[in-house]
């Protein structure tokens, strides 16, 4: 072991990121501008779908009457509003007839119809004095939307005797888009200057509290540049983007904080700033590296899954983990080695009050100290009272409904929700969200009469339009009774599918893409759960060389999300508190918003445990003192985690200030589970656990005991047999460690 006294001895990867720190921040300078220009306008190249399985049946049938029906779904909708006339009235006829051929004749336009041309019932409302022009805009998503843009101006608002709301799908989708794009600048221009305060509280100093910030700022310029990239050959959700913006600042803060303080400590303790840089890689930073392994991880099982949707978050959200982690290891040492001790300059706290001597360093940790050594000494009743109280919060969880993503996304007085609901509320059979059956081989008449006949007689159908036919293939319209994806038109999915045919049918719709999307989640999650269980219990097990603390990290973290999911059930499905939030509840969940929370939070929960267990472990190889270091590691981290999670939980609360349900949930659900993780579980349910769980905590069978002596990690390096102290029973609760001895590691 060298003092710190000594000549340093420095390490290779110290040496790499020391060695010209200047030149390395200059070139992460230049990277970073390099980032800004190569994401410049990735949202726009983004997508507002991919919540549907390509591989499913509805996803078949889509596209094939699409391709052969070209025009025969309409994803533009032209509500026209008579006012207290009738749509019948020849002067209200005559100006939906110029509107309906001004229609038809826009460049990218396709399929026009109105309930002036068919007189269809279904276009026309229930009172009279409203109808339905509808089209078909062509071309991928960007190309839609640039349609959009160019005459939705020209046909919203007043048309003669007419008012007309522009609405249907694309207009839904580009306007999310849209609002998702302003929410996100506007979440950025909340968090960043919050979590600035926060940062100067925690570190007291302007400089060390920029550092963090900073990394924060260079892994989300870089995420973005990665994700436009990514554009270039697949399909990636603007929704994803909220989520870069989260764990990018989210995490790039934790790590730096971890690694900033952590460098503070060395010097504080009399190291000189190399040694203290060498000291923090080799203990915080190898922490924080085989964090962002856990987190990746956890977002990584989302590839697993067929939609877009869910692997645009595994795309956005390993590529800010692993450039945050990058960042933190590579950039903020030699930012620290330029900065040396001033590191602590700027200490706007001395404006408050004065300076204490630094012997009162070590009482920053004396109440987590304190309350580890109240929650040990009580540790059966704090273990099963925070575990039933956290399965208390997650009950209403157990009536979750899941639905797909419509238009009730939207704030209320967002236009093409206006038409939508107008549409829900006035017209008979909710046009455009019933079930369409595509028929293909060759059929006659009365066979397609008879099959047709067969259908209206389900107990859930209202009525059956059609069939279009054209060569060997027909579809037929079927309009479910009630809501287009409640229940019984689910149901109705499975009836349509069972019917017999003389002809090949597959079914589509809203009903049916979901129906489609549910079976190909629950496919599918057994085995993205076993992945994220198994590397994670390989991960810890690495970290600990322990057998049950895996198991416990795995069951504490799941135990975590409890309150997660039962506030996503209580307050976004049933509607309490949506008033105060400013949203409209659809009475279910996006099918893929809980995988999504799931895979986010439980890699945030692994990455405050594996800080604690980490500096836990540190101070068992230390002492092989079982209750000391259990108290020694919440003494040490237990502040230190919680700045983290109430940052992070800012982040997210801002991204949760969005005006998109899904994303109000996501940024709302995941703060809600940072602080029940930081401040209910590591707190009070890890200590206790492993207060009851004793030495046995620590054991592992011979095997695995050697193998991770020669593969495994930690922070610090083992005290020369610390065996005859883990043979005597704690310590006095005073007895601790002073908190300025320096970290017995070399360099």
């Amino acid at each position: 072991m060298t003092e710190v006294n000594e000549p340093p001895r420095v390490g290779g990867w110290t040496r790499f990121v020391t060695a010209r720190p200047r030149l390395a921040l200059l070139a992460a300078l230049v990277l970073t501008v390099l980032a800004v220009l190569a994401g410049s306008g990735v949202a726009d190249r983004m997508s507002s779908g991919g919540w549907e399985d390509p591989d499913a049946e509805s996803t078949y049938a889509t596209q094939a009457i699409e391709r052969e029906f070209p025009g025969s779904q309409p994803n533009l909708l032209l509500l026209v509003d008579a006012g207290e006339a009738s749509v019948d009235d020849p002067a209200v006829a005559a100006e939906a007839a110029r509107l309906t051929e001004r229609l038809a004749g826009e460049e990218g336009i396709t399929g026009v119809g109105s309930y002036w041309q068919t007189r269809s019932p279904a276009l026309r409302a229930e009172d009279g004095h409203e109808a339905l022009i509808a089209a078909r805009i062509t071309g991928d998503e960007t190309a839609m939307g640039e349609t959009l843009d160019r005459i939705a101006p020209q046909f919203r608002g007043e048309q003669g005797v007419v008012e007309v709301g522009v609405g249907g799908p694309v207009a839904v989708r580009h306007e999310m888009q849209t609002i998702i794009q302003e929410d996100l600048l506007r979440a950025e221009l909340i968090a960043l200057p919050v979590t600035l305060v926060l940062l100067v509280m925690v570190f007291g100093s302007a400089v060390a509290a920029l550092l963090p910030l900073g990394i924060g700022i260079v892994a989300i310029l870089g995420a973005n540049a990665i994700l436009r990239g990514l554009t270039e050959f697949t399909e990636v959700s603007v929704f994803a983007m909220n989520l870069t913006t989260a764990l990018g600042l989210g995490l790039a803060i934790d790590y730096a904080l971890f690694i900033v303080r952590r460098f503070r400590e060395e010097l504080s303790a009399g190291a000189e700033p190399l040694t203290a840089i060498g000291t923090t890689l080799r203990t915080a930073g190898r922490t924080v590296l085989f964090s962002a392994l856990t987190v990746a991880v956890s977002l990584a099982a989302m590839m697993l899954f067929p939609q877009y949707f869910l692997r645009s978050f595994a795309y956005a959200g390993i590529a800010v983990v692993l450039l945050a982690a990058a960042a933190a290891l590579i950039l903020l040492p030699a930012a620290l080695m330029v900065l040396g001790h001033r590191v602590d300059a700027l200490d706007l706290r001395r404006l408050l009050r004065r300076r204490r001597p630094a012997k009162a360093a070590g009482e920053e940790g004396a109440v987590w100290g304190r309350m580890a050594t109240l929650v040990m000494r009580r540790a059966p009743f704090f273990a099963l009272g925070t575990t039933a109280v956290l399965v208390l919060l997650g009950l209403p969880f157990l009536g979750v409904k899941f639905g797909t993503a419509d238009d009730r996304q939207l704030p209320s007085t967002a236009q093409s929700r206006v038409v939508q609901d107008h549409i829900r509320e006035g017209f008979p059979g909710s046009p455009g969200g019933g079930l369409e059956v595509l028929a293909e081989g060759r059929a006659t008449e009365a066979q397609y009469a008879a099959y047709k006949e067969r259908v209206a007689e389900l107990p859930e159908v209202v009525r059956v339009e059609g069939p279009l036919v054209k060569g060997d293939a027909a579809y037929f319209t079927v309009v479910p009774r009630g809501e287009a994806v409640d229940d019984p038109a689910q149901r109705l999915v499975g009836d349509l599918r069972a019917v017999d045919a003389p002809f090949d049918t597959s079914v589509t719709g809203a009903a049916a893409v979901l129906v489609d999307s549910k079976d190909a989640i629950a496919e599918r999650l057994p085995m993205a759960a076993l992945f994220i269980v198994i590397v994670t219990l390989f991960l810890v097990f690495l970290l600990t060389g322990s057998v049950l603390i895996p198991v416990q990290a795995v069951l504490l973290n799941a135990l975590s999300l409890t309150a997660m999911f039962g506030a996503m059930v209580w307050v976004f499905q049933e509607g309490h508190l949506s008033g105060l939030l400013g949203f409209t509840s659809p009475g279910s969940v996006e099918t893929t918003l809980p995988v999504i929370m799931f895979c986010v939070a439980f890699g945030l929960s692994m990455d405050y445990g594996v800080f604690l267990l980490s500096r836990i472990k540190e101070e068992y190889d230390l002492t092989g003192e079982h209750e000391q270091a259990v108290r020694h590691g919440l003494q040490r981290t237990g502040g230190l985690i919680t700045a983290a999670a109430v940052i992070l939980a800012v982040v997210m609360v801002a991204i949760g200030t969005s005006r998109v349900t899904n994303t109000k949930m996501l940024g709302l659900g995941i703060a809600l589970a940072v602080l029940m993780d930081a401040m209910i579980v590591r707190s009070l349910l890890v200590p206790s656990v492993m207060r009851l769980t004793g030495r046995a905590t620590w054991w592992a069978p011979g095997p695995l005991r050697r193998f991770h002596e020669r593969f495994g990690l930690s922070e610090g390096e083992p005290a020369p047999k610390a065996v005859g102290a883990a043979e005597a029973g704690p310590e006095p609760e005073s007895e601790s460690r002073p908190e300025t001895e320096p970290a017995r590691t070399t360099v």
